[in-house]
């Protein structure tokens, strides 16, 4: 995968105003790699998966405090927020071409540990997530780490993908099918699962613009061969059925809120291979 790097208009860096200890639950304390682990299984499944040390949803005993806006980093992070940068910026120059003046640019918000988003409090244990009230994408680096270190998906377009994925609920958000699938009181988790499934599609139909040859320049992502796989190998690690297997041992697709291995990776395939949105309808059949 081929990148430059930009002048991080993409990004919102608040790595210098966010931090804080990961406190106790439970009497448990969680370092960082521990605290990454479950959020790569909060974000995926939807799940809550730090509650679960306590038996509940109660909070961090220790406080959390900011840092002074200093950000104590280094050039592998920094190369890694200008690559944040660059997939954001290809992603919405894609999806500006397709929806003209009906897309809205936006950010990602880099933090570290705890931000305060428009959604509430983002913590590093909820994972990469879109707001839908100040329609940002929040992110914690940390979570690359994990997610190739722990979970088998490694390489940069599995990352890029992962970016790509929250940037298909900032489409969802503009066209107004999240609040759609708000307002559906009933089929809850199906609904999710389609919104989710929906969102992997709208990667893949990005994947699709960034394999086209010949595209490469300033502020342009360019994928070589067998990028590809290292998506579809993200989207099996992150499936909520292997997940669901990893946390309790057993599989329960009645909690199911991002699909399973084998949908996920069908459905980015399909934005890949197709690079229509219009193929991305998941509402009528999830398969």
């Amino acid at each position: 995968m081929r990148w430059s790097t930009g002048d991080r208009g993409n990004i919102d860096d608040e790595r210098g105003n966010s931090g804080g200890g990961f406190g106790i639950r439970g009497g448990v304390p969680l370092g960082l790699g521990g605290v990454l682990v479950l959020l790569v299984l909060s974000w995926a499944t939807g799940t809550d998966f730090l509650s679960l040390l306590s038996g509940g949803g109660g909070s961090p005993s220790s406080a959390v405090t900011g840092t002074s806006g200093n950000v104590r980093t280094n050039p592998q992070e920094e190369r890694m927020v200008d690559f944040v940068d660059a997939v954001a910026g290809d992603v919405q120059d894609t999806w500006q071409q397709v929806l003209g003046s009906r897309y809205e640019r936006t950010k990602v918000t880099l933090f570290r540990d705890v931000f305060q988003s428009g959604c509430g409090e983002a913590e590093s244990a909820t994972g990469p997530f879109y707001c839908p009230a100040d329609h940002k994408v929040y992110l914690d680096l940390g979570f690359f780490k994990e997610l190739s270190d722990r979970f088998g998906a490694p390489g940069d377009f599995a990352q890029a993908y992962v970016i790509a994925h929250e940037f298909g609920h900032h489409i969802q958000n503009l066209l107004g099918t999240s609040d759609r699938v708000r307002g559906d009181r009933t089929g809850a988790n199906s609904a999710s699962v389609a919104l989710e499934l929906q969102a992997d599609c709208y990667a893949g139909v990005w994947g699709h613009a960034a394999s086209q040859s010949g595209r490469f320049q300033a502020g342009h992502v360019e994928l070589d061969p067998g990028d590809a796989n290292e998506a579809l190998r993200a989207a099996a690690a992150i499936g909520d059925d292997r997940l669901q297997r990893m946390a309790t041992g057993r599989v329960q697709p009645e909690r199911f809120t991002h699909g399973t291995s084998v949908q996920r990776q069908s459905w980015f395939q399909r934005g890949m291979t197709t690079g229509d949105p219009a193929q991305c309808n998941t509402f009528g059949n999830t398969d």
